[in-house]
This record gives structure tokens, C-alpha cells and sequence, in this order.
């Protein structure tokens, strides 16, 4: 073995730790949101994308910018907004600039929701934090996280 293929495999160990952390926290909070809300985590991210919008330049996203945001393909997100759009938690409306773009914005039923689901999204986030934190493997992930987090 030789100096590259160790740092090749432990890189490759620290991405296999990075995706089992990203992969409990997101059940973690997965079954919480469900249980509360109805929500999935990534209805969940969608109507949190799309509640930060604002009517000033560049305050609207575009489907490719919000597919981005919630790490979704562009044609997967489009079914999310139609499902949330069906449930009366998003409208769609045409751009008054040009009338090719359609914007979505979060209806008054889904900034409630949304406002209601934060504190449970956010409690499910620590506890799945704190518990990935007493693994040795998944700790420094989560001190690196917690790092970001207190640099925002």
C-alpha cells in the first residue's frame, strides 16, 4: 500500500462517516417532522427556501435556484411544489416582468405550518446531534458542523 492509496482510503473512510451522519440526522428529523407535521424533511426545506423570499431585486427564486436549495433535481422539485401547491401550503404565480417565469410563494396556511414545524425540525436537529456526538467516528463531524453553525 502506498502513501496515496492510505490517504485515498481514509478520505474515503471520512466520506462514508459524512454520509452516515447526514443520513441519521436526516431520518432523525424525517419521523419527527412526519409525526407532527406531515411534513417531509423535504417539504419541510422547501417551504423554509421559499419563505425567505422577498419582493426586492432578486428576491424571487427561480425553480433551477430553489431545486438547488433543497438539493433536488429540477423536475423533482416541480412535483414537490405541486403536491405543497395541492395542499394549499404554495401558489404559483406568472412574474409580472416576464410572463415565461412563474414564481411560488409560500400561502399564509403554509408559513403556519412551517412556523409550527421549525421548533420540532430544529429540536430533532440536536438531538440527532447529540447522539451522533457520543459516536468516536461521527464526533468530529459533529464538531465541525457545530463550528459552522456558531460562525453564522
Amino acid at each position: 500500500m502506498t502513501a496515496t492509496d492510505s490517504a485515498l482510503t481514509a478520505l474515503s473512510q471520512g466520506w462514508c462517516a459524512l454520509s452516515l451522519l447526514h443520513g441519521r440526522i436526516e431520518a432523525h428529523i424525517e419521523r419527527a417532522l412526519q409525526a407532527g407535521h406531515g411534513l417531509s424533511v423535504r417539504e419541510y426545506s422547501l417551504l423554509d427556501v421559499l419563505s425567505q423570499q422577498h419582493d426586492g431585486p432578486g428576491g424571487h427564486l427561480q425553480m433551477k435556484q430553489v431545486a438547488d436549495a433543497v438539493v433536488l433535481s429540477q423536475s423533482a422539485t416541480t412535483r414537490l411544489v405541486t403536491r405543497l401547491e395541492e395542499r394549499g401550503l404554495l401558489a404559483r404565480y406568472l412574474c409580472p416582468t416576464d410572463r415565461r417565469g412563474i414564481y411560488t410563494d409560500v400561502s399564509e396556511a403554509g408559513l403556519a405550518l412551517l412556523a409550527a414545524a421549525r421548533p420540532t425540525n430544529n429540536a430533532a436537529l440536536r438531538e440527532a446531534l447529540d447522539s451522533a456526538a457520543r459516536n468516536p467516528e461521527l464526533a468530529p463531524l459533529v464538531a465541525a458542523v457545530e463550528q459552522l453553525k456558531a460562525r453564522a
